[in-house]
């Protein structure tokens, strides 16, 4: 070969090379999940990130979330609602960060299209009753009836961010709503970090944003009543939107035979016993589907399949004590079938 064909053949291999080396560069990576973990808001929260590895993304959604529960918690005694529920003899207006009155807020809200059986008003009742300990105490008859004496929403007035209490015996739970609006919180903020594919677990309150890299959807798994967390019943195909539960299987405990549980009605003071084991709501907002679990279990099978159709763009799944999935309007086009 001469000299200057050998020239010419070596200046085309080079620029072959750098070339594919360009279209390589300048194909996308495919991005590695990232995640984390940490024991907040008395559960463990995971952020899974599917489209970024910025793990300073990650540090601020656990900073955000201590952040909320130094804030909502009853127990912490730094925090606004302890501080409500330990105000001074006399003192009954009180104005409220705007998070704080945003929550609130949500929670009257469901509090009033319940007409009551779900109450953030609540706490004298959570508070009486213990399912954590381990000791399975059935609180004494009168103390459970002077405690949900003092369970009233309509106790509360909420004029922009200024509460009024207008009895000396109301105080604040909002445990069965704090985790959906935080989970809400969190994606807004991940949003405007340009976060496009992620999941957020607050111990079992499931917010996705938008769909998997590869533009299919996040699969979410309806968790069967008393078995473990990877025992499914159903699986649903979940883009954008959040999966929150309520169970007689979460916090609870036996005695003689009956399951007492978390959800406790401020009627009675007991917890409900309406046939519902499980209660799943599917909504946009995180807020919505964790106030709507806790709700609809409350307003028992037939008026809470009720109060989900009215509603546009949320679906329920009512699980029964026979095991029986029953479906809102539209609920089932979410189930994924059992062979995929």
């Amino acid at each position: 070969m001469e000299k200057k064909q050998f020239k010419r053949l070596l200046a085309v291999l080079v620029f072959f090379i750098l070339a594919c080396g360009a279209a390589l560069a300048l194909r996308p990576r495919k991005t590695e999940p990232v995640s984390r973990s940490d024991f907040l808001l008395n559960t463990f929260v995971t952020v899974t990130l599917y489209d970024s590895s910025d793990e300073e993304i990650l540090d601020q959604c656990m900073a955000l979330c201590r952040e909320y529960e130094n804030r909502f918690s009853k127990t912490i005694a730094t925090s606004e609602i302890y501080g409500l529920n330990h105000r001074p003899a006399g003192e009954t207006v009180f104005p409220l960060t705007k998070d704080t009155a945003a929550l609130i807020r949500e929670g009257l809200y469901y509090s009033r299209v319940s007409d009551g059986a779900f109450d953030i008003t609540i706490e004298p009742l959570s508070s009486l009753w213990n399912f954590t300990d381990g000791k399975k105490v059935i609180p004494p008859q009168e103390e459970i009836s002077e405690a949900a004496s003092r369970v009233d929403w309509k106790n509360l007035r909420l004029d922009g961010d200024v509460l009024t209490f207008c009895s000396p015996d109301t105080t604040i739970d909002l445990g069965s709503i704090a985790k959906g609006f935080i989970a809400d919180r969190l994606k807004e903020y991940l949003v405007s970090r340009n976060v496009k594919s992620a999941i957020i677990n607050l111990g079992g309150n499931v917010l996705c944003i938008g769909e998997k890299p590869d533009g299919t959807p996040f699969k979410i798994g309806l968790q069967k009543p008393f078995e473990g967390r990877n025992e499914i019943i159903s699986n649903l195909s979940i883009n954008d939107m959040s999966v929150v539960s309520s169970g007689v299987y979460e916090r609870h405990f036996v005695v003689d035979g009956k399951n007492y549980h978390h959800l406790l009605n401020p009627a009675t003071g007991y917890p409900y016993d309406n046939g519902l084991i499980a209660v799943t709501i599917v909504s946009p907002r995180s807020v919505d589907g964790d106030a709507l679990s806790t709700t609809c279990f409350s307003l028992g099978l037939e008026k809470g399949l009720e109060l989900i159709n009215s509603m546009d763009g949320i679906y329920g799944y009512f699980i029964t004590d026979d095991y029986e999935i029953h479906y809102s309007d539209g609920a089932q086009k979410l189930v994924i079938p059992a062979a995929d």
